[in-house]
Parts: structure tokens; C-alpha cells; sequence
């Protein structure tokens, strides 16, 4: 039979590493595009007509802790409800929000319109459950120019990169009514599912490494006492790089980081007590020469 050649065994384990490197390349830059697409996402609510107000609401941050979303809201009349050659209104306008919001929005007539910041509520979802949490909430434009309700059109994006939105759009009583879900983005769900993984990998180490070191009745092992209690701190600042911030006790912790903390100081201290009834009594010094 012939035999296989030593050159083609040598380089398939290369060869299969690098289209598993290529693989990865390729998801992640195919989840990044997705990402990316998403952000890129305009949401079109309201009436386009000639004489209108424009409403371009950029969701700027979602504070998960404080239950809040931030609406960057730019305004600007169209056509007649304009003044020539400017983005200043003819009249008063008026900009009516929901009551999730904090206010309504007013600009005098002939004043040009600056860009404002908009915190929303959100009435529904809790940062505990990161990273699983959602949260929902609703935003209404309407625009009353002179006293007269006028037409408005609603232009919504998230420039968010922690959270994906998912927004449906209405039209009520001449307003623009748009209803938005908002969860963690992708990368922030893999990588908060990669520090579980990544701190139950670690506390079974020390487990593993711990129970060596006691059935094995090992002294007092320095390099190995050393490596378990950078273990327990590490884990710590690792938590704290959980992207969004989020706050001790919710489901992370319960999943992942109270239990893998509790397993490393656990085997810390029972290798400690166990290495000392192990070592050896110490000798006595000897007795000087007379």
C-alpha cells in the first residue's frame, strides 16, 4: 500500500488552523456588517408634504441604570412654514412631545433652531437582567405652528453602539408616533457570554489546580498560592469591563462572577490550610560547638 507522505500530514494541521482563523474572520466581519447596517437604519414616521417640519431624532445614549434615553432632536420647517433662505420658522412653533419626554419644544418665530438634546423614559425593562435586558418606550412629534396643527415628519437612527433598536412607525391624529424596542447589540451580548464562559474557565482551573495540590499533600506551593489569588482579583477587574456598566447583583453575577469568585477563594483558603499540615515539622537549629 502506498504510504502517506510526511510533507501533506505536516501541513494539514497548519492548513485546517488557518481556515479556522479565516472562518472567524468572516463571521465577525459579517456580524459587524450587520451592525453596521443597523445603525445606518433611518425610521420615516409622519406626513411628507410640501409644507411641513422636519424632525431628524438621533437616539445619542440609552442609560440602562437610570431607565432614560437621550433623543438628540434637530427641527426644521419646510416649504411655506420656513422663511426664505433660512431654517427659522415664520410663526411660533411648537414642538409637542410624549409624555414619556420631558416637555414640549418651542421656537420663536424668526430665531434659528439649535439642535436639543431630549431625555426619554423608558417604561418598561431592568438593567438586573443584563445582559439579556430589554426595553421599550414611545415617542410622539406633533407640530402646532400659529396655533394650527401642521404637518411633521419624523426621521429616527440610534447611533447607540451598545444597543439595537427596533422601531414601529404610526401615524395618530396628525402626529408621529413611534413605538421602539431597544436591547444589547450582538457584540455586546458575545462578549458578555465570552466573560461567563471566560470566568467559569478560570474557576475550574483553580478547582482543578487545587485539588492536585490537596490530594497530592503538596507544601506550601508559592508559585501556585500566587496564581490562585491573581485569579480572585483578576476576576474582578474583569467583571468591570462588561461593556454598559452594569451594576453589581444582576444576572452576570448570579451566572457567572459571584460563583467563580466563591470557587477561587473556596480553594484558595482549603489549599493554604491543607499545605500547612502538610509541610514537614521544622528542624531544630543545631546546637553550637562548645
Amino acid at each position: 500500500m502506498p504510504k502517506k507522505s510526511p510533507v501533506r500530514h505536516e501541513l494539514l494541521a497548519p492548513g485546517l488552523v488557518l481556515l479556522a482563523v479565516v472562518a472567524v474572520m468572516v463571521t465577525g466581519g459579517w456580524l459587524q456588517f450587520g451592525e453596521r447596517q443597523a445603525l445606518d437604519t433611518v425610521y420615516t414616521a409622519g406626513r411628507s408634504a410640501p409644507d411641513r417640519v422636519d424632525v431628524r431624532a438621533t437616539v445619542q445614549r440609552v442609560d440602562a441604570t437610570a431607565r432614560e434615553m437621550v433623543l438628540r432632536v434637530q427641527v426644521t420647517p419646510r416649504g411655506a412654514l420656513a422663511e426664505p433662505g433660512g431654517v427659522s420658522p415664520v410663526e411660533d412653533l411648537t414642538l409637542q412631545t410624549s409624555a414619556a419626554s420631558r416637555g414640549d419644544l418651542t421656537y420663536k418665530a424668526g430665531q434659528r433652531i439649535s439642535t436639543v438634546d431630549v431625555p426619554v423614559a423608558l417604561v418598561s425593562g431592568s438593567v438586573m437582567d443584563y445582559p439579556f435586558d430589554s426595553y421599550e418606550t414611545s415617542v410622539e412629534f406633533a407640530a402646532v405652528l400659529g396655533g394650527e396643527r401642521v404637518p411633521v415628519q419624523v426621521r429616527l437612527t440610534n447611533n447607540d453602539v451598545l444597543f439595537s433598536a427596533a422601531v414601529d412607525t404610526a401615524e395618530a391624529n396628525g402626529a408621529a408616533v413611534l413605538d421602539l424596542g431597544l436591547a444589547r447589540s450582538s457584540s455586546v451580548l458575545a462578549f458578555a457570554l465570552f466573560m461567563m464562559v471566560a470566568m467559569w474557565a478560570l474557576a475550574v482551573a483553580v478547582l482543578i489546580g487545587g485539588w492536585y495540590l490537596v490530594t497530592r499533600r503538596k507544601g506550601l506551593t508559592w508559585p501556585a498560592l500566587g496564581w490562585m489569588a491573581a485569579t480572585l482579583f483578576a476576576l474582578a477587574a474583569f467583571r468591570n469591563t462588561a461593556p454598559g456598566g452594569p451594576p453589581i447583583g444582576c444576572l452576570l453575577d448570579y451566572l457567572a462572577f459571584i460563583w467563580a469568585e466563591f470557587i477561587v477563594a473556596f480553594c484558595l483558603i482549603t489549599v493554604v490550610v491543607s499545605a500547612i499540615r502538610a509541610e514537614p515539622p521544622a528542624e531544630p537549629d543545631p546546637a553550637p560547638a562548645s
